[in-house]
């Protein structure tokens, strides 16, 4: 046979557990077999068996009880049980319990071989469809979150353990690191993942229909409330609701939605009707809420309600080895989207791309590379095609020696020029450049080549 799979026999008469393991051996797989229950859940307690065969009548634990124990161990295990004609009710009962099936003493070798192998089929596409899940589950997270970086590591761990619970989420980071996207993987790797996932974006709402935007109204209930609507918690229910730029609330707000998220119900504007949530919150903040608080301009209780679970995302210059995947990414999205014949970005490029210290994040990388696939009139994009604040100071580049970024590509050139006795060619491979950009830049920086 193509599987050989593990079976535990767990029967008090030594001629049933001798005949099972006989004839389940022929049929190539691997048995072991023990006389009673506790000594069952030993062995399944160090051990994983693909399935188990489990007599409801012995002495000691129950056979009910064993396999009460066994699918709480390992809620995909596989048990059959097997009993007598006159207990078939008790295997009727076993079954609903999350028994796979039942087998009626006396049974013949055939129907053993026949049973387990149905087990057997069942067990290995349970273990497919988790296989599955992984498989998706890492795909997910490798989309939404891209890089190598230490960093970028410890997010996409984090992201997996949070994604488990079903903890409140605060997701603090700057500008057009991602939060939206981190809070979508999360949802999408979470238990509610088939149900919705609502936005809320704090910084374009209008203070005045705050209230109604996030709880809904009823008819009538204001001027130009000319039907009852349903608001986003409403809409979210059973879901996962972001609240993005959470800071940006008023005090006021502040207090309706922290009472909202303990008591997990809210009221329409204009009624007085209790609607009962079952929610998970997720917020972001490009803000420093501490800080806010201190201010006067945030509550204390709502931040300590809404940062149960803290995730920090990184800015990109704190994870620059995160850059040239990133570009390469972005990169073959836009070829892809847009047919366009470019085939890569150059090493200058690319280097520069490195260097910069990115204030708008993933988001202003992102807006880079599409404006370089559309101005690029080659196949390469180059420098000159990239558009972004290229003089802006580099405070954090670690790199030795000390100066402006001219000072330290011009000694860079002469080191590089002095290490290949000035030959151009040779210095520009060096520097992931080509010749001509090589030559304007020993023009641009005044470097004098000895003859």
């Amino acid at each position: 046979m193509s599987f050989s799979a593990n079976i535990l026999v767990i029967d008090d008469e030594e001629s049933m557990r001798a005949g099972c393991v006989q004839t389940l051996e022929q049929d190539g797989h691997r048995i072991q077999a023990v006389e009673d229950g506790r000594k069952g859940l030993e062995k399944t307690g160090k051990e994983s068996f693909d399935v188990i065969i489990l007599d409801l009548k012995m002495p000691g634990i129950p056979g009910m009880e064993v396999l009460k124990k066994l699918r709480e161990d390992d809620p995909n295990s596989v048990v059959i049980v097997i009993t007598g004609y006159a207990t078939i009710d008790s295997a009727v009962e076993a079954m609903k319990r999350g028994a796979y099936d039942f087998l009626p003493k006396p049974f013949t070798p055939e129907e053993l071989s026949s049973i387990v192998k149905r087990a057997v089929d069942c067990r290995l596409r349970a273990l497919e469809d988790v296989c599955i899940a992984v498989a998706l589950d890492e795909k997910m997270i490798s989309k939404a979150i891209i890089g190598k970086s230490d960093e970028i590591a410890k997010l996409s761990l984090l992201i997996k353990k949070v994604a488990a619970s079903s903890s409140t989420v605060l997701i603090t980071g700057e500008t057009g690191v991602g939060k939206e996207l981190v809070a979508q993987t999360i949802h999408r790797l979470s238990k509610r993942r088939e149900k919705p996932f609502v936005t809320v974006d704090c910084g374009s709402l209008v203070e005045t229909l705050f209230e109604s935007e996030l709880f809904g109204h009823t008819k009538g209930s204001f001027t130009g409330a000319l039907e009852t609507t349903r608001g986003k918690f409403e809409l979210a229910n059973g879901g996962t609701i972001f609240i993005d730029e959470i800071a940006n609330i008023s005090i006021n707000m502040q207090s309706r939605l922290l009472r909202v998220i303990e008591e997990q119900e809210i009221s329409k504007v204009g009624s007085s009707e209790k609607i009962k949530l079952d929610i998970r919150v997720i917020s972001a903040t490009n803000k420093d809420l501490l800080m806010e608080i201190e201010k006067g301009r945030f509550r204390e209780d709502l931040y300590y309600r809404l940062n149960v679970v803290p995730v920090n995302i990184p800015p990109l210059r704190e994870r620059r080895q995160d850059i040239p995947i990133l570009a390469n990414y972005f990169l073959k999205e836009f070829i892809k989207q847009q047919k366009m014949t470019v085939k890569r970005i150059s090493a200058e490029a690319m280097r520069s791309l490195e260097m910069y210290d990115w204030p708008g994040n993933v988001r202003e990388l992102r807006n880079a590379i599409e404006r370089g696939i559309v101005t690029c009139e080659g196949k390469v994009i180059e420098l000159d095609d990239l558009s972004y604040n290229k003089s802006m100071p580099q405070n954090n580049i670690n790199l030795s020696g000390k100066g402006s970024l001219a000072e330290l590509e011009r000694e860079k050139i002469i080191k590089v020029l002095n290490q290949f006795n000035g030959h151009k060619t040779k210095t520009a491979e060096y520097l992931g450049i080509n010749r001509k950009t090589l030559r304007q830049k020993i023009r641009k920086h005044r470097i004098h080549i000895e003859p």
